[in-house]
């Protein structure tokens, strides 16, 4: 039987982590049934590293966005963010959003920075490029979605990546109208009430990452960099805490990536996806 492979829709793969070792790095995912990956823009000028290596890798995607723990590294180009979000490879504006667990950069600063970039994504919206956007929220739901409503973009159009809240926050998201996504965080023991948060998403909202080079999940953990193959343990781990098997949940998950990302989640060879990782 023939099978989609599992998409890592969340890494960083112009972090200096794998500088000089991509093409090695995708061919250890494919080993273990991730075909794809989308990496995540931090900064304008990362926003067109990240346009390149997807420009040079056939199942590899970017997004365009300053993440908010990067709001202080102005001036950030949006007329770049506009030009690269137009691109077909790009499939998503972000990460962005707010981040309350540092106290730098100050959250006037990753306001003042969230309100240029909705307001950028809005005038793009309006212009025919019409993208899903990538959230980081970090300790700031009760900040970020009132920032969020009173957008234009719809609900439905973001999804909070790398969801480390309570199952409390999990309700604000999705009565928000969100999807979520997780990382190896789920994984975690000492992070229990995540697992239970992620029992909480309908099947048709939830996606799956790694953050990498961050966030390795079990039983990897502590492993840096963090790699997108490892979003299959994470992919496991998250159908057993639901209760389905891992061959239906990650068709669901690719039925969503694709629906949510507008992309095409590549045919597994036969066997790679049969039994649990091992990568």
């Amino acid at each position: 039987m023939l099978y989609s492979g599992v998409i890592d829709t969340h890494c960083h793969l112009t972090f200096a982590d794998y500088a000089g070792r991509i093409d090695e790095v995708l061919a250890q995912a494919r080993s273990a049934g991730v075909m794809g990956a989308i990496s995540i823009a931090t900064t304008t000028v990362d926003s067109h590293d990240a346009l390149l290596v997807a420009q040079e890798h056939e199942h590899v995607w970017c997004t365009a966005g300053v993440h908010p723990l990067y709001a202080d590294k102005g001036p950030h180009d949006w007329d770049a963010v506009r030009t690269i979000a137009a691109d077909p490879k790009c499939v998503a504006f972000g990460e962005m959003g707010l981040d309350n667990h540092y106290s730098k950069p100050p959250i006037e600063t990753q306001r003042r920075v969230l309100a240029d970039e909705l307001a950028c994504i809005e005038s793009c919206v309006r212009g025919g490029i019409d993208k899903p956007v990538i959230i980081h929220c970090r300790e700031a739901f009760d900040d970020l979605i009132p920032v969020l409503k009173e957008s234009t973009v719809r609900p439905e159009r973001f999804v909070f990546h790398c969801f480390t809240g309570t199952p409390e926050d999990m309700t604000k998201v999705l009565d928000f109208g969100a999807s979520v996504s997780f990382t190896g965080v789920v994984t975690y023991a000492n992070a229990s009430y995540v697992a239970d948060a992620a029992k909480m998403v309908p099947s048709d909202r939830i996606m799956i990452e790694t953050d990498a080079p961050f966030l390795s999940p079990m039983p990897k953990r502590g492993v840096r960099p963090c790699v997108p193959a490892f979003a299959r343990y994470t992919a496991e781990f998250v159908a057993r805490a639901r209760g389905v098997s891992f061959h239906e949940f990650h068709a669901q998950i690719d039925a969503n990536t694709e629906r949510f990302f507008g992309i095409t989640v590549p045919v597994v060879p036969a066997g790679v996806l049969e039994g649990e990782c091992t990568c």
